[in-house]
């Protein structure tokens, strides 16, 4: 008989079974579909040497008229601002300690103890950073510019800390007051969504000690961030939370800005003589609208001016050009309007010509009309989920998002994408930390990505890939917490922190860039297909197969000897098992295929096989083609 061509259909298929998939493939893991054949994805290695604390949930990018170029990291502890490799710390600082301050110098020392009234947060550790202020003159000769200012702390007591000058003390003394003013970064949020009944719920000492109670239960998101930019300034907000301002200032060198730590909304418009008290205090997203630069805030409150008015289907704008200004008035283009349906505002997302905003169970388009009335709001869709405020996506003009139980696709109007994966992701995934499922965009290869937790994880440790061009799924595992396909970066950016199931971080974050090499970072990178069994004809007859011609190419590796490992995995009913048996004709049969691999001698015997091309060795890149099998009938029986 002759040689039989392995040709599947690209794309993988779990919503049907093994055997009813035949012509197909069934499972994969780091591989991908390029011109319909299956090739090993792109490697990743750190994009920094340098850890970063917390859970990185958003990144944002861009380049400022001074030409740096800025990445924006939130974790549930800390904001950073990334340039050249380095991570600046820009956390925003809370409202002063209550109380009064003692600050104690001795003669000859170059320390600073403080000794607070008020208990110092349980989550402030050696090597933080807080802000001193309120001295007016020198302290024992520690001139004033070593007092007042950001100062790296250690933590010695409930009560006290101390930090380092560059100026020894020349006496020893003291001084005391309210007017000496202590600041701690904000609060750390949770890693991970955390609920449940009683005391203590949460991780102990930050935002969930003493809530709990034995009655109603507690539900403690994560803390996630929005990112925006209003020309070259960062603006920001903690989902749900406070909104804030990062200014660049107008030097060339940013040393001094990316010293410096955002400030509140409220005390930009101050410091740009707006009205503080009509600025949102709780906002779930800040957005800027780019063409027509109004700073928008959906779902939010009216400022302080109008104590609880929190709305989650609240949307409210600042004045054009002067994102300061929250009053509305016969000069000033702010205003407000309100989303009719649905619970709450989950997500707005600019696209081309719009902003849409989703709600729990609705889609609407939001517009910049150039009237009196400022924006518009026109529902799209009913009836519709959405998994998180991070499972959408924009590219080549079509809209993605992942809801609770399919994705969808906005092209002007909202269609249910038909998805082969269905039933894997959906059946296998985590939804009390739904709040974790990320979606972006992987355009070098026409790609949607989404990251989400399985069933038996508390964080991102799969994805699933939609090819938006060639219409295929595949998927995968990898932990990431943050994903950012950018064009102002060569590669795509993501980032990842172990965390362990319980929401306990246990390791450094790193940011990655994708798509850069073959490997894992310095660790190999395993990476396989499978196809579903075939047969021939519909299984009445035995195969015999006698030799395999490859047809692999290992462009692109960097590995001297590059090989993988094909496996044939015969055997007779969809139910039976694979046996390792040597003596066995039906047994898996695995042989290493390398760069000139002319053909390989296999001998097995069974009504039904699969196919298998898998690499685990460090700088191996692989695209399979169409190899060919040997095989004849050998009976009924």
């Amino acid at each position: 008989m002759p040689f039989i061509k392995l040709q599947f259909r690209p794309g993988l298929n779990r919503d049907q079974t093994d055997y009813s998939n035949e012509g197909g493939w069934y499972e994969c893991d780091k591989v991908r579909f390029n011109s319909g054949s299956p090739t090993k994805i792109g490697g990743w290695v750190k994009a920094s040497p340098t850890a970063f604390v917390g859970v990185c949930r958003q990144m944002w990018n861009w380049v400022t008229s001074y030409t740096d170029n800025f990445l924006a990291l939130g974790t549930n502890e800390r904001v950073y601002i990334e340039a050249g490799g380095v991570y600046y710390d820009i956390t925003p600082f809370d409202t002063a300690l209550a109380g009064s301050n003692t600050f104690a110098v001795v003669n000859g020392v170059a320390l600073v103890t403080v000794t607070t009234t008020a208990t110092l947060p349980t989550w402030l550790d050696t090597g933080e950073t807080v802000r001193i202020a309120g001295f007016a003159s020198a302290l024992g000769g520690i001139p004033i510019a070593q007092l007042n200012g950001d100062r790296t702390v250690t933590v010695l007591g409930a009560n006290s800390f101390r930090f380092a000058t560059t100026t020894a003390a020349t006496s020893t003394t003291s001084v005391s007051g309210s007017i000496y003013t202590v600041q701690t970064e904000i609060a750390p949020g949770n890693a991970i969504a955390t609920g449940g009944y009683g005391w203590g719920v949460g991780t102990w000492g930050r935002d969930a000690w003493g809530t709990g109670t034995t009655g109603a239960p507690i539900s403690l998101p994560q803390r996630d961030w929005w990112f925006d930019n209003f020309d070259n300034d960062l603006v920001m907000n903690i989902r749900n939370g406070a909104g804030y301002w990062w200014y660049r200032l107008a030097t060339s060198d940013p040393a001094a800005s990316l010293a410096a730590h955002a400030i509140t909304l409220q005390a930009y418009a101050t410091a740009e003589g707006g009205d503080a008290t009509y600025v949102p205090t709780q906002v779930m997203q800040l957005l800027v609208s780019q063409q027509d630069r109004h700073l928008l805030a959906f779902g939010c409150d009216f400022g302080s001016v109008l104590p609880n008015s929190f709305d989650p289907l609240l949307i409210r704008w600042a004045d054009q050009d002067n994102p300061q200004n929250w009053v509305p008035s016969a000069t000033s283009s702010a205003g407000d309007l309100r989303v009719s349906r649905g619970s709450r505002i989950v997500r707005a997302l600019p696209t081309r010509q719009e902003v849409l905003v989703w709600t729990d169970t609705h889609l609407y388009t939001l517009q910049f009309l150039g009237t009196a009335d400022v924006f518009g709001l026109q529902e799209y869709a009913d009836n519709i989920s959405v998994i998180s405020p991070r499972s959408m996506v924009s590219a080549s003009n079509i809209v993605y998002w992942m809801g609770q139980d399919k994705f969808y696709a906005y092209t002007g109007r909202v269609e249910t994408l038909d998805c082969t994966l269905t039933l894997h992701v959906f059946n296998d995934l985590n939804y009390n930390q739904s709040d974790q499922v990320i979606c972006g965009t992987n355009e070098q290869w026409n790609e949607i990505w989404w990251f989400y937790p399985t069933a038996d994880s508390d964080y991102n440790n799969a994805y699933v890939i939609y090819n938006h061009l060639e219409k295929l799924w595949y998927y995968g595992t990898i932990d990431r917490t943050a994903w950012l396909d950018t064009p102002l970066r060569v590669y795509p950016q993501a980032t990842n922190t172990p965390v362990s199931n319980g929401g306990t971080t246990v390791g450094s974050g790193y940011l990655y860039s994708h798509e850069n090499g073959t490997d894992d970072d310095t660790l190999a990178m395993d990476s396989y297909i499978q196809s579903s069994d075939f047969d021939i004809g519909d299984g009445d007859n035995f195969m015999l197969t006698r030799r395999m011609i490859p047809d692999l190419s290992f462009d692109g590796s960097s590995a001297a000897t590059p090989e993988a490992t094909l496996t044939m995995r015969p055997r007779n009913f969809p139910g039976s098992t694979f046996s390792a048996d040597p003596t066995d004709t039906q047994r898996v049969i695995e042989t290493s295929v390398g760069v000139y691999t002319n053909q390989v001698f296999m001998r097995a015997r069974a009504r039904q096989m699969a196919f298998k091309i898998r690499s685990e060795n460090l700088g191996v890149q692989w695209q399979l083609g169409a190899a060919r099998l040997d095989v004849r009938q050998d009976g009924s029986r």
